[in-house]
């Protein structure tokens, strides 16, 4: 994720590190509080920083340092799904995949604290939007690229719209991601998974 990016670039690398810490020691303090719940000074405490320092990295208070803890959270979307995601070129890769976005969600369970802050923030705000675009682009634009790779090789039908095809496989796990959140079930997005990487596999009759 970017939002954010261009100001900690411009920190020492000490600055960096402090920020990193406000930032991390937030979002367990969201972990447990909820954001509500999570006041600056339960934050202060448990990163050991004073309420200046706080400001000195946050200027905005707690709505910016609630947008940073944000897009860690969307950041770690993506590195949960490594590496088999930057590189889906064999449908083994694939069905690591799928295992790592499974698991990601059965631990998480219906506690999801990128949707607790984004609702917290106001998920129609510009910097709300803007970072959910930015993750949902990111992850689409990864899977494109795998299905590209399973086209060259014959592997998945090259007649399929590759990107449109990213975005329906995004939009199916964000379903069964929703549902989980209501239920505590992971079944449909278990089922959504492989279901899609069913038809994906079945799209070539070469596939052995």
């Amino acid at each position: 994720m970017t939002i954010g990016q261009d100001a900690a670039d411009r920190l020492t690398r000490k600055g960096r590190e402090t920020r990193r810490r406000i930032i991390e020691g937030a979002a367990q303090e969201i972990r447990e509080r909820g954001a509500a719940g999570a006041t600056l000074d339960d934050i202060r405490a448990r990163t050991a920083t004073s309420k200046s320092q706080i400001f000195h990295y946050f200027p905005g208070g707690k709505e910016e340092l609630l947008l940073a803890v944000a897009a860690r959270e969307a950041d770690r979307v993506l590195e949960d799904q490594e590496p088999h995601l930057s590189d889906l070129r064999t449908w083994a890769a694939w069905q690591d995949w799928r295992d790592a976005v499974l698991r990601r969600y059965e631990q998480q369970g219906v506690n999801c604290p990128l949707g607790v802050l984004l609702t917290e923030l106001g998920r129609t705000t510009p910097a709300a939007q803007q970072l959910t675009g930015q993750l949902i682009s990111t992850w689409q634009a990864a899977l494109r690229e795998g299905i590209r790779a399973m086209q060259k090789t014959g592997q998945i039908d090259h007649r399929l719209d590759a990107d449109r095809t990213a975005a329906a496989l995004v939009a199916a796990v964000q379903g069964g991601v929703t549902i989980l959140t209501a239920t505590g079930s992971t079944t449909h997005l278990e089922a959504t998974l492989d279901t899609t990487l069913a038809l994906l596999r079945a799209s070539a009759p070469d596939v052995r």
